[in-house]
C-alpha cells in the first residue's frame, strides 16, 4: 500500500525537498494505521519526533499539501465527462485539548475547535477521486450580531463565502472540457452563490431551505412547484443518518423552471435581478419506520424539461453524502480530533495529511464496489495480497496471479469483522480500516517469513 504516496505527493512543492520525502512516510505510517496516534502509526522514537517537527515547521505549508493532492484529483478526472463535486463542513472539537492555541469557537458555547471545509470530486460511478478544495479556520469568538445585521452583511465577509470559493476554486482547476456540477447541502441555498459568475459547463445543484419568492403565480418557490403535476418516481440509495441505516427508498417527483427573487434584506443592492433556475421536489413515499419523510427541494442550473433530467439530478444529490462519509472517516476513522499538537497551525498542517489518508480509505471502498473486476496491485503490494489471501484461505500457497480488487477488499473487511453473509452488502469504510490495520502486521510477519516477496510492482 505504500507506493501509492510517493506517487500521489508527486506534485508536492516545498522548499526542502526533505520535508517531501517527511510527507510520504508520515502518509505511509497513517495510511497503515488510519486510527492510531502519530507515535504508535510512526512505530519508532526517532520516526515520531521527525513527524512533529515535520507537523511544527512553519516551512511547511498545508496548502502545498493540498494543492499537492488537488493536482493528482485533477488526473483521476481523465476521460471522464461529467464530474461532480459534492462541498460540505464539519467541525472539529479540541475543546480538551487545552493547550492549543489560535483555536476558534463551535457552535456550542464554551466549545473551541476548527471548522473543516472541503470539496471532493465524484464520478458518475459515485467512486470519489479525491478533494479539489479544502480550508480550515477557527471561528472568532464574538458578541452575537443581530439577525438584521447579518442579513444586511456581504457574504463575502461572512463565513457562507466559503461556498463560493469552492465553486471559483473548481472553475480554475478543473479542465474546461469538463462538465463540473457543483453539490451542496442547505447552508449553500444562498442568492449569491446562484448570482457567482459561472464559466460554460459549470452547474449548480443545491438543497433549498428557504421558501424562496419566485416568478409565479404562486409566489413561493414551494407552492409554486406543488402546483405541478406529478412527473413520475425514482429509486435512490439515502445514506445512514442516526439510527436509520441506507436504505433505497421511492420517491414522487415534480419540477418547474422558475426565476428566484433577490431578497428584501441583502447585500446584493438594487441592481440584483430574478435569476431563472430549474426547481426540483423529491418526496419519499414510503419513509421507514418511525423515520420522517425525505424531502428534497433541489435547485439547479442545469436544464431540467423531462422526467429523466429530473432523475438525473436527484440521482446526482443522492451522491451528496459521500463527502460526509468522507469527513465520518477522517473523523472516526483517523480519530483527527484526538491530536494533541499545540497551535491551530499544527492542527492544520496535520489535518491536510489526515485528510489524504481518509479520501485514499474511501476511494479503496467504492473502487472495490464499481470496478472491483480489476486487479488489487492497485491498492496492494504482492507480499501483502499474497499474505492476504494465505490467510483467510489457510495455506501457506498463494496464486501466481493477482486476485480481484473485490475479492481483496472482502478478505480485508473479514479481517475487520465483517461476517460476509448472504444479505449482508458490502463491507463498509469501518470494517475495511480495521482490516487493514490488522493486515499491516500480518503482511510484515509474511515478509520476514518470506524475503524475496517482491514489495514494490513492477
Amino acid at each position: 500500500m505504500q507506493a501509492w504516496a510517493a506517487e500521489e505527493m508527486a506534485e508536492v512543492k516545498f522548499k526542502d525537498e526533505r520535508h517531501k520525502r517527511r510527507l510520504i512516510q508520515l502518509i505511509e505510517r497513517l495510511t497503515e494505521r488510519p486510527d492510531a496516534s502519530i507515535p504508535i502509526a510512526c512505530g519508532s522514537w526517532s520516526e515520531t519526533k521527525a513527524a512533529y517537527r515535520f507537523l511544527s515547521s512553519e516551512r511547511v505549508e498545508a496548502e502545498a499539501i493540498r494543492q499537492g493532492h488537488q493536482a493528482k484529483t485533477v488526473q483521476r478526472m481523465e476521460g471522464q465527462e461529467w464530474i461532480l463535486v459534492a462541498q460540505d463542513t464539519t467541525e472539529l472539537n479540541y475543546t480538551e485539548h487545552k493547550k492549543a492555541k489560535g483555536l476558534g469557537g463551535l457552535r456550542h458555547p464554551g466549545e473551541l475547535g476548527l471548522y473543516v471545509h472541503s470539496g471532493m470530486a465524484i464520478g458518475l460511478d459515485s467512486v470519489p477521486l479525491g478533494l479539489v478544495y479544502q480550508e480550515t479556520w477557527g471561528r472568532v469568538i464574538q458578541s452575537e450580531r443581530s439577525k438584521m445585521e447579518r442579513k444586511h452583511t456581504a457574504t463575502v465577509e461572512k463565513e457562507s463565502q466559503r461556498w463560493i470559493r469552492t465553486l471559483e476554486v473548481c472553475q480554475g482547476a478543473i479542465p474546461i472540457d469538463k462538465n463540473v456540477v457543483i453539490i451542496a447541502d442547505r447552508e449553500a441555498d444562498m442568492y449569491d452563490l446562484f448570482a457567482t459568475e459561472r464559466r460554460p459547463g459549470l452547474h449548480l445543484l443545491i438543497r433549498a431551505v428557504q421558501n424562496r419568492r419566485v416568478v409565479h403565480p404562486a409566489v413561493h418557490l414551494q407552492a409554486a412547484v406543488r402546483s405541478q403535476p406529478l412527473a413520475g418516481q425514482i429509486q435512490v440509495e439515502v445514506g445512514r443518518k442516526g439510527e436509520c441505516p441506507s436504505h433505497t427508498t421511492t420517491l414522487d417527483i415534480r419540477f418547474l423552471s422558475v426565476a428566484i427573487r433577490p431578497p428584501f434584506h441583502g447585500a446584493q443592492g438594487p441592481q440584483a435581478q430574478p435569476i431563472p433556475l430549474q426547481v426540483i421536489l423529491a418526496e419519499e413515499v414510503t419513509p421507514p419506520e418511525g423515520e420522517p419523510t425525505l424531502i428534497w427541494w433541489l435547485i439547479t442550473t442545469l436544464p431540467v424539461s423531462n422526467l429523466a433530467d429530473a432523475q438525473r439530478c436527484i440521482r446526482w444529490y443522492s451522491y451528496r453524502w459521500l463527502i460526509e462519509r468522507y469527513h465520518f472517516v477522517l473523523k472516526s476513522g483517523c480519530r483527527i480530533e484526538r491530536l494533541q499538537l499545540e497551535s491551530a497551525d499544527r492542527l492544520e498542517r496535520a489535518i491536510s495529511v489526515y485528510s489524504i489518508v481518509a479520501w485514499r480509505l474511501l476511494w479503496l471502498t467504492y473502487l472495490a464496489r464499481k470496478s472491483g473486476e480489476q486487479t488489487c496491485e492497485v491498492a496492494l503490494q504482492p507480499h501483502e495480497w499474497q499474505a492476504l489471501f494465505a490467510t483467510i484461505h489457510h495455506t501457506p500457497h498463494p496464486p501466481a496471479t493477482p486476485p480481484s480488487l473485490h475479492s481483496a477488499i472482502l478478505w480485508i473487511a473479514r479481517l475487520g469483522g465483517f461476517l460476509a453473509r448472504k444479505g449482508d452488502g458490502e463491507p463498509g469504510v469501518q470494517t475495511i480500516w480495521t482490516g487493514l490495520r490488522r493486515l499491516d502486521d500480518i503482511a510484515a510477519t509474511w515478509l520476514l517469513l518470506h524475503p524475496s516477496s517482491p514489495t514494490t510492482y513492477g
